[in-house]
C-alpha cells in the first residue's frame, strides 16, 4: 500500500482482536500469500494505536512463543515493512486527530516517538522479550525503539531476568541492548559457562576488548593450582541444564586457549592456564622420550628447555618426572643437560651430579653408534650422497635452485618442517621447505630468506616461487597432507594463503594412501612383515602415516624420531637434515613404485589417472622461468602458444613413424602396429624410465598414459611424448595418436608388419613352395612342429592378425635361402619358418596364390576374409587420415 492509498483506509478505532481474528481464519485457511498480508496492511491503517495493537494480538495469540515461522511473527514483520512505507503517517494523524476534536496524546505512539506512552509500551515489551522466540527479538527491539529507552532501567530489568535464573534470556538480551559494559562479566558468564554455553559467552564479550580480558584473567583465576572449581559451581546446583562435569581446568585451558587466539590476546595475560598446558607438554615429552621411545634426546633436551624455561614450579616438576622415569643418576645426567638450578634437586640427584665421569660419555658416544647402525638397517635410507642435499640460506644459492626445479614435466617431491606447537596459540609458521628432484633435495631456511627479503624490499620474492610452483600444472608436486602444509606455509606468509586455490598438478599422497586397500598379504612388501619389522627393531609403536606408506611401497619404515625436533633452531644437526631430505625424497620412490607396477598396490587405471590434481583450462601467462609451454588440459605436448592454433605437422606415412608404448598400451601398439606403424612395446616388468632410453637412442615419440607421462616428458625432446587416455579402447587411442602426428594411413600400410616382432620384411613364398615345405616337415616331425617351438610362444592378444597384405612388395624379398634342419625349415639368419603353424586345408585353397613369412620370427601369413575384417575395422582411421591430408593441402 502506498502513501496515496491510505487516505481510503481511515483509522476507525477498530479493536485489535477483531482484526486478529480475520488475520487466523486466513491463517488456519492456509492463505499466506498477498491476501494476508494485505490485510494485515488494511488493518494496521484502521487502528487508532498499531504499536499497542500489535501488543495486544500477540499477547492473545497462542503460537507467537512458538519458534519457527509463526501468525505473531508474520504480523511483526509486516508492521515493520509497513512502519518504513509510511514516515508521515503521524503527521496525517495528528490533523485528523485535531479535526475530530480528539486528544493528541492518543495516537502519540502510532510510530516510535518519545513520551509517556511509548515508555509504558517499552516497559509492556520488555517483559514479552524474555518468552517470544529469537527470531522476535530484533523486530520488537527496532519497533518499540528499546535502544532509546533509559539505560538503567534496561540495566534493571536484565538484573531481574538474572536473579530470576533466566541467565541465557539476561545474556541474549543484554547483547541485543549492548548493556555489557555497564554489567559484571563474571557474573553474568559464569551460569552460562555452567550450562555449557561458551559460544553465548564469546557472543557476550566478541565486541569488548576490555571485557574479553576481564573475561581471560577471570578464567586463568580458576585455572590456578590451589582453586577449588566448587567455590564457583556451589552457588549453582539448581541450574537447568547443569553440566558440572564439562566445567573443569581442562575444558577451561581450551576454552581460554580459544578466546586468546580469537581475539589476539597476549598469552602473558593468562599464566595459569600456560603453565599447565607446559606441564601437559612435558607429560608428553616424557611419555614420546620413556615410554614410546620415539624422540632422540637431542630432540627431546630441546625442546624440554624450551618448554619449562626458567619457570621454576615447571623446573620441579620437570626433576620430579626424571625421578620417576629414570634412576637418579639419569635424573642427574638431564638436569644437568637442562641447566637445572641445583638448588631445586633433590639431594639424592645432587650427589650423582658429582660423580659423572667422562667414561660416561664414551659409553653415550658407543651406543649411539650401535643406534646408527641399526637404523641404516631397519629404516628407509637416502639413495642419493650426502653432497647432493643442500641447505639454501642465500637468495644466490635459491635462484639456482628455482631454476631446476622450475622446469617443465619436472616432478618435485614438497615437504615442510616447523617447531611443534604442544596446542600452543597459533597456527605454527613454516622454518624448513625442502623440495626434492631425482639426484638432489634443497632445504630452503624459510625465516632466514624472508627476513633476507624483507630488508631488501622484495618481500614477494619467495611467494612469487612458490605461487609458481604450486600454479605449474607441467610440474609433478608430491605431497603427503598438502592442505595441513599449505595452512601452515599460509600462516607463515600471508601473501601464500590463496596458494592451494590455485594449485595445478599435484599429487597427495595422503589420498592416494587412503585409497589403496593394504590387505593382510599385501602388507609383506619386497619380503618385510611390518609386524614382524617391529618386532625386530623392538619399537613397541606400530608405524603410521607417511612412515607406513614407505614401509607399504618401498620395504622399510621412515625413521621418525627427528620428527619433533625444534626445526627453528639454527644450525640444524646433521640428522635433522637427513630426515628432511629423506621426508621428502621418499614421495618421489613411493610415486616412482606406483606407477611402474599400479595392479601390485590394486591401483585401478582411473585411479592412476586421478591422482593428479585437475589442470586449469583457462591459457596461463607465461612464467619468468619456464622454459616450455605448459601441456594441454588433456595432457598432450603443446607444439606453440595455447592462444592460437598451431598449423598442423606436415603428413606422415606410418613407416616414417616410429614410437615406443609404455606397458600399459600394449594394445595400442599393436594396432599401431596393424597399420604400419614402427612399435617398440615395454615389457611387463619394465620401468617406464626404459621408454625414455629408448626414445632417446632410437629417435622414437613415447605413447604413455596417466601419471609417468609428467615424468618421461620431461627427459626427451619437445613434443616427443604424448598421452593418450587410457579408458579408451585401443581403436580410439590410434585414431587419436594418428590424427594428432597427422600420420596418412594406406591400404598398402596395412598389416606390412609382423604383429609378433615388428619386422617390416616378409619371405614371399608361392603356394606350392609352400605345399612342399609343410610336406617335408610332416614326414620329418610326423605331424609334430618339433623345430618349431616359437609358433606357441609368439600368440597375439588383442587384434588378432594372421593374414598379410599381399601389395607389400616393397618390403617382402623371393623365397631363397631356406633350408631343411631336421624337423624345422630354417631361413637365412637361422629364422625358423614356423610352416606347422598353418591350419589343414589353408593350402587347398585355390585363391590363395602366395604366403608371407616374416623374415625375423618366422611367423607366417596369408591373406583370408579376416583380412577384410580388419580393414573395415579400421576404415575410420582411413577417412580420417584422406580427410586429414585434404585439409592440409587446403591450408
Amino acid at each position: 500500500m502506498n502513501q496515496d492509498s491510505y487516505s481510503s483506509d481511515q483509522p476507525t478505532g477498530q479493536d485489535p482482536l477483531v482484526l486478529l481474528k480475520t488475520l487466523q481464519l486466513l491463517w488456519t485457511k492456509q492463505e499466506l500469500g498477498k491476501q494476508l498480508k494485505e490485510e494485515i496492511r488494511r488493518g494496521f491503517a484502521r487502528l487508532e494505536d498499531p504499536l499497542a495493537g500489535l501488543l495486544a494480538m500477540l499477547e492473545s495469540s497462542s503460537d507467537w512463543k512458538g519458534k519457527g515461522h509463526s501468525l505473531g511473527y508474520c504480523i511483526t514483520m509486516e508492521l515493520q515493512l509497513w512502519l518504513k512505507a509510511h514516515p508521515a503517517v503521524p503527521q496525517v494523524r495528528k490533523r485528523e486527530s485535531k479535526r475530530a476534536g480528539r486528544d493528541e496524546r492518543a495516537i502519540d505512539c502510532n510510530v516510535p516517538q518519545s513520551g509517556t506512552k511509548l515508555k509504558k509500551l517499552q516497559a509492556h515489551v520488555l517483559g514479552m522479550l524474555s518468552q517470544c522466540p529469537a527470531n522476535l527479538l530484533d523486530p520488537l527491539i527496532s519497533i518499540y525503539q528499546l535502544h532509546t529507552a533509559d539505560r538503567n532501567y534496561l540495566l534493571e530489568h536484565v538484573s531481574h531476568l538474572y536473579l530470576q535464573g533466566n541467565y541465557k534470556e539476561a545474556a541474549i538480551l543484554s547483547i541485543k541492548l549492548k548493556l555489557q559494559p555497564d554489567q559484571d562479566v563474571e557474573k553474568m558468564c559464569t551460569p552460562l559457562l555452567l550450562q555449557d554455553k561458551a559460544n553465548l559467552v564469546e557472543e557476550y564479550v566478541a565486541e569488548y576488548p576490555e571485557l574479553q580480558r576481564k573475561l581471560l584473567q577471570t578464567l586463568d583465576t580458576w585455572c590456578e593450582p590451589s582453586f577449588d572449581i566448587r567455590d564457583i559451581t556451589r552457588p549453582y546446583q539448581g541450574l537447568s541444564k547443569y553440566k558440572p562435569e564439562k566445567f573443569n581446568c581442562r575444558m577451561l585451558s581450551k576454552l581460554v586457549f580459544r578466546l586468546l587466539e580469537r581475539f589476539n590476546v597476549d598469552p602473558a595475560l593468562c599464566p595459569n592456564v600456560i603453565n599447565q598446558r607446559h606441564l601437559r607438554t612435558l607429560n608428553y615429552l616424557f611419555y614420546k622420550r620413556f615410554v614410546e621411545k620415539t624422540m632422540t634426546e637431542e630432540n627431546w633436551a630441546d625442546h624440554i628447555q624450551s618448554t619449562v624455561g626458567e619457570n621454576r614450579w615447571l623446573q620441579g616438576h620437570l626433576v620430579q618426572s626424571l625421578l620417576r622415569h629414570c634412576d637418579a643418576c639419569g635424573a642427574a645426567r638431564w638436569a644437568q643437560h637442562c641447566r637445572v638450578p641445583s638448588e631445586m634437586l633433590p639431594q639424592a640427584v645432587a650427589e650423582e651430579l658429582q660423580k659423572l665421569h667422562v667414561q660416561d660419555r664414551v659409553e653415550e658416544v658407543k651406543k649411539a653408534d650401535n643406534y646408527e647402525a641399526s637404523k641404516k638397517k631397519d629404516y628407509y635410507q637416502l639413495p642419493i650422497p650426502r653432497e647432493n642435499i643442500h641447505f639454501l640460506q642465500t637468495w644466490e644459492e635459491t635462484l639456482q635452485c628455482w631454476e631446476k626445479v622450475l622446469q617443465p614435466g619436472q616432478v618435485v617431491g614438497v615437504d615442510m618442517e616447523w617447531k611443534p606447537s604442544f596446542g600452543m596459540v597459533g597456527k605454527p609458521r613454516v622454518a624448513l621447505l625442502q623440495l626434492a628432484l631425482k639426484d638432489e633435495v634443497f632445504l630452503l631456511d624459510l625465516p632466514r630468506l624472508l627476513e633476507q627479503a624483507e630488508a631488501e624490499g622484495e618481500k614477494e620474492k619467495l611467494p612469487r616461487f612458490i605461487q609458481m610452483l604450486y600454479s605449474d600444472a607441467a610440474i609433478t608436486k608430491l605431497g603427503y597432507g598438502m592442505s595441513g602444509d599449505l595452512s601452515s606455509l599460509a600462516a607463515t606468509c600471508s601473501a601464500l594463503k590463496d596458494t592451494e586455490k590455485q594449485m595445478q598438478g599435484v599429487v597427495d599422497l595422503l589420498a592416494v594412501d587412503k585409497q589403496l586397500q593394504w590387505g593382510k598379504d599385501s602388507r609383506k612388501v619386497d619380503g618385510l612383515s611390518p609386524e614382524r619389522s617391529h618386532e625386530e627393531r623392538g619399537v613397541r609403536q606400530p608405524e603410521k602415516g607417511l612412515s607406513l606408506l614407505v614401509q607399504h611401497v618401498l620395504g622399510k619404515p621412515l625413521d621418525k624420531t627427528e620428527q619433533l625436533s625444534n626445526w627453528e633452531k639454527r644450525p640444524l644437526r646433521e640428522e635433522q637434515i637427513l630426515y628432511a631430505a629423506s621426508d621428502a625424497y621418499c614421495l618421489l620412490e613411493i610415486y616412482e613404485r606406483l606407477c611402474k607396477d599400479p595392479e601390485r598396490f590394486s591401483l585401478s587405471s582411473d585411479l592412476t589417472d586421478s591422482l593428479v590434481g585437475k589442470q586449469s583450462k583457462k591459457p596461463r601467462a607465461k612464467k619468468q622461468l619456464n622454459k616450455q609451454e605448459a601441456p594441454s588440459p588433456s595432457g598432450q605436448e603443446c607444439q606453440g602458444p595455447r592462444t592460437e592454433p598451431s598449423r598442423p605437422p606436415a603428413p606422415i606415412s606410418p613407416q616414417e613413424f616410429s614410437v615406443v608404448c609404455d606397458n600399459m598400451l600394449q594394445g595400442l601398439g599393436r594396432y599401431l602396429r596393424c597399420l604400419g606403424v614402427d612399435v617398440r612395446l615395454l615389457d611387463n616388468e619394465d620401468d617406464h624410465r626404459k621408454a625414455a632410453e629408448i626414445a632417446r637412442q632410437e629417435g622414437r615419440v613415447i605413447l604413455t598414459s596417466g601419471l609417468p607421462y609428467q615424468t618421461l616428458r620431461s627427459q626427451v625432446g619437445e613434443g616427443r611424448c604424448f598421452s593418450v587416455n587410457c579408458s579408451e579402447k585401443a581403436k580410439e587411442q590410434a585414431l587419436q595418436v594418428l590424427k594428432h602426428f597427422n600420420v596418412q594411413v594406406s591400404l598398402g600400410d596395412i598389416f606390412s608388419r609382423c604383429q609378433v616382432c615388428n619386422c617390416n620384411k616378409y619371405l614371399k613364398v608361392s603356394r606350392e613352395s609352400m605345399k612342399q615345405l609343410v610336406e617335408s616337415s610332416r614326414q620329418v616331425s610326423g605331424e609334430h612342429s618339433a623345430g618349431c617351438p616359437g609358433s606357441q610362444s609368439c600368440s597375439v592378444t588383442g587384434p588378432v592378425c594372421d593374414t598379410a597384405q599381399p601389395g607389400c612388395t616393397p618390403h617382402s624379398e623371393q623365397a631363397e635361402g631356406t633350408e631343411q634342419r631336421g624337423a624345422a625349415t630354417v631361413l637365412a639368419g637361422d629364422t625358423v619358418l614356423q610352416v606347422t603353424a598353418i591350419p589343414p586345408g589353408v593350402l587347398d585353397r585355390a585363391e590363395l596364390t602366395d604366403f608371407y613369412c616374416c623374415t625375423c620370427c618366422g611367423k607366417v601369413f596369408w591373406e583370408g576374409s579376416h583380412f577384410g575384417h580388419i580393414v573395415s575395422q579400421f576404415q575410420d582411421v582411413l577417412v580420417a587420415s584422406r580427410d586429414a591430408q585434404s585439409i592440409y593441402e587446403l591450408s
